[in-house]
C-alpha cells in the first residue's frame, strides 16, 4: 500500500498518513528522525521523531550491507551531543570517525534536506578517540583481567562450560588469596600453580582442576596471546565513567573506539564491548527514568556477540540489558536482521529503525518474514516495503512519551551534518594527543601482580629448600666428626640429634612457602573482590 518515492510537499496529510504522523507528536524533547513516506512521496511536514526520555528503553538498527546504517548512527549521535547526551560509538571500518568534523555541502545533501524539511548546517561534534590496547589510533583502552571476568574471557577463549566453570575457579581462587590479575601472564601462572602439588593442596576445599582442562586453558591464553590480544589486558585500567563526560560547551561527548585495526578479532572486540557496558551496570547507581538517558550505547556487530554464546552468557546479557535502564543507559544494537539478536533480548528493545532487506535466497525471504513479524499491525506490506526502501530510508517505530509503541512509518531519514567518511589521520592523531585522558592512559605499567609474587614465592621456597639441605649437610658432618674423633656421647644421643635435625628440615621444607605466601597475600586489608551479573569486578580499596 504505502511505499518510497519521490520527493513530495506538505500540506494536508492523507488519512493514514496523518494517523502515523500524530503518532510521532511530541511535547517535550526529542531527536528528529526525518519525513514519513507514504503512497511514493516524501512529506516533510509529518515528522518523525523520537522521545529523549525514551533512549534508555533500548532500540535496534538494522538493514542490510549498505543500506545506511552507519549514518542512521552517525544522525542520531549527532543529535543526542547536541542535546547534552553523552554517546558512546564503535567504529568498525573507520568511518564513523568524521563525526567530529564538520560535514561538506554537496547537491545530495542539500537535496535529502529538502525533502525532510530540514535546516542542514556542517558542524562538527566534540570527540574522544579510543584504541584496543592502543592497537590503531586512539588512547589506549585496556581492561584487567581480574575485572573481565571469568564469563567473557571464556568467550573471547572459546572455552566449553566445563572449562568455564573451572576458569570461574581460578578467578574464585584468585579473589580470594588477594593474587590480582591484571594480565594474561598473571593468569597463566595462577593456572600453573594450581596444577602443582603446592597448589592441589589449596584447591581441596573449594574443589579441584584436572590437569587437562587446565592444560587446554593454557593452551587457549597462549593462543590468544600470538594473535596480539595480550595488549588488551593490563593496566592503567579503563574508567567507564570517562564515557559519561560532557563538553565544556554542553554538548555530549561522543567516545568513538577505533576497531579498523582490529575487525578480524570480532569475538574479542564485541566481548570487550559487552566488557564495557557490564562495568558501566557494576558501577552506576540506580536513577529509575530520567528525562534525558546519562549515555547512549550503540553495539555495533552485534551478532558476533551472540553467536556461540554459551546458555549463562546469554541470560548475562539479558539480564544486563533489562536492568541497566534504570541507570540512566541506553543500549542499542546494531546488525542486519532482528534475527541476529536472541527473542530475550529483542523483546527488550523499544526502539527499531529497519533499514533495507534483501531476499535473494530462501533464507533470505525467510529471515524478511520473520522481521515482518516483529512489527506492530500497520497499513504498509512491510514483506515488500522493506525490500525496496533506498538507501538512508527505513521502517521505523519507537515508544511514544506515554511508552505506548508508535505506528509503523516507512521514512527518508535526514541527513547527517558532520562528515560523512573518516577523520583525516593527522588531525585524528593531533586529537588523541591533544586529549586530557591520553597521558593518563597512554603508558602500560606493569606492578607487582599475581605472576611476581608467585614467582616470588617459588624463588623463596627453592631458597628454602637449599638452605634446607645445607643445614642437613652440615648435621650429617657434625655426627661424622664426632664418631671420628671417638668423642664418647650418651647411648642414642648422635642418632637421636640428628633425627631432631632431621625433623627440622623436613619442618622448614614441607612446611610450604608457596602456601604461605598466598594465604599471606589474601589476608591483606581492604581487598574484597565484588563481582557482577558477567563475573565482571573491581577492586575495592
Amino acid at each position: 500500500m504505502g511505499g518510497t518515492g519521490g520527493a513530495g510537499s506538505g500540506g494536508a496529510l492523507p488519512g493514514p498518513a496523518r494517523e502515523i504522523a500524530a503518532g510521532y507528536a511530541v511535547s517535550g524533547a526529542a531527536l528528529d528522525l526525518g519525513a514519513l513516506l507514504w503512497d511514493g512521496v516524501c512529506l516533510p511536514d509529518a515528522r518523525i521523531r523520537i522521545p529523549l526520555a525514551m533512549l534508555n528503553r533500548h532500540g535496534l538498527v538494522a538493514g542490510a550491507t549498505g543500506t545506511g546504517k552507519t549514518k542512521t548512527l552517525q544522525l542520531v549521535a549527532e543529535q543526542l551531543s547536541a542535546s547534552g547526551v553523552p554517546v558512546f560509538l564503535a567504529d568498525i571500518k573507520g568511518d564513523v570517525s568524521g563525526i567530529a568534523a564538520p560535514g561538506v555541502p554537496g547537491e545530495r545533501v542539500t537535496g535529502r534536506a529538502g525533502q525532510v524539511g530540514q535546516v542542514w548546517e556542517a558542524e562538527g561534534f566534540p570527540c574522544e578517540f579510543y584504541a584496543l590496547g592502543g592497537i590503531g589510533p586512539g588512547i589506549p583502552l585496556r581492561a584487567t583481567v581480574t575485572s573481565f571476568g571469568p564469563v567473557l574471557l571464556s568467550k573471547v577463549l572459546r572455552l566449553n562450560q566445563t572449562q568455564e566453570q573451572s576458569l570461574g575457579l581460578i578467578f574464585h581462587y584468585a579473589d580470594a588469596k588477594g593474587l590480582e590479575l591484571v594480565d594474561l601472564k598473571d593468569l597463566r601462572a595462577v593456572v600453573a600453580f594450581l596444577v602443582s602439588d603446592t597448589g592441589k593442596a589449596e584447591l581441596k576445599e573449594i574443589g579441584g582442576l584436572s590437569t587437562a582442562t587446565a592444560g587446554v586453558i593454557l593452551r587457549s591464553i597462549t593462543a590468544f596471546e600470538q594473535q596480539g590480544a595480550g595488549a588488551f589486558f593490563g593496566e592503567p585500567e579503563f574508567d567507564t565513567a570517562e564515557l559519561l563526560r560532557r563538553a565544556p560547551d554542553g554538548r555530549g561527548l561522543v567516545s568513538v573506539l577505533e576497531l579498523a585495526a582490529v575487525q578480524d578479532k570480532p569475538q574479542l572486540f564485541s566481548t570487550f564491548l559487552m566488557w564495557l557496558l557490564a562495568d558501566l551496570f557494576h558501577d552506576l547507581p540506580e536513577v529509575g527514568d530520567l528525562d534525558r538517558p546519562k549515555l547512549v550505547f550503540f553495539f555495533d556487530e552485534a551478532h558476533l556477540l551472540f553467536n556461540g554464546a554459551s546458555k549463562a552468557f546469554l541470560e548475562s546479557i539479558t539480564q544486563t540489558v533489562r536492568l541497566i535502564r534504570s541507570k540512566g543507559v541506553g543500549v542499542f544494537f546494531v546488525t542486519q536482521t532482528p534475527r541476529d539478536v536472541p527473542a530475550e533480548v529483542l523483546a527488550q528493545l523499544g526502539n527499531r529503525v529497519q533499514h533495507a532487506l534483501r531476499a535473494f535466497t530462501p533464507d533470505d525471504a525467510k529471515a524478511l518474514r520473520s522481521t515482518v513479524r516483529t512489527f506492530p499491525n500497520s497499513p504498509y506490506d512491510l514483506e515488500e516495503l522493506l525490500t525496496r526502501l533506498g538507501i538512508g530510508e527505513a521502517v521505523i517505530t519507537v515508544l511514544s512519551e506515554n511508552g505506548a509503541p508508535t505506528p509503523v512509518a516507512a521514512t527518508r531519514l535526514r541527513a547527517p551534518q558532520s562528515l560523512m567518511g573518516p577523520y583525516p589521520a593527522a588531525e585524528l592523531d593531533a586529537a588523541v594527543k591533544g586529549s586530557s585522558l591520553y597521558a593518563r592512559y597512554a603508558e602500560a605499567v606493569d606492578r607487582e601482580s599475581a605472576y611476581e609474587k608467585l614467582s616470588a614465592g617459588q624463588e623463596a621456597e627453592r631458597r628454602a629448600a637449599e638452605a634446607a639441605a645445607a643445614d642437613r649437610a652440615a648435621v650429617e658432618e657434625a655426627v661424622r666428626g664426632e664418631g671420628a674423633a671417638g668423642r664418647k656421647a650418651p647411648a642414642g644421643r648422635g642418632r637421636k640429634a640428628a633425627k631432631e635435625e632431621d625433623s627440622l628440615v623436613e619442618q622448614v621444607v614441607g612446611s610450604g612457602m608457596f602456601r604461605s605466601l598466598a594465604r599471606s597475600v589474601g589476608t591483606q586489608l581492604g581487598r574484597e573482590i565484588s563481582r557482577s551479573l558477567f563475573g565482571t569486578a573491581r577492586r575495592r580499596r
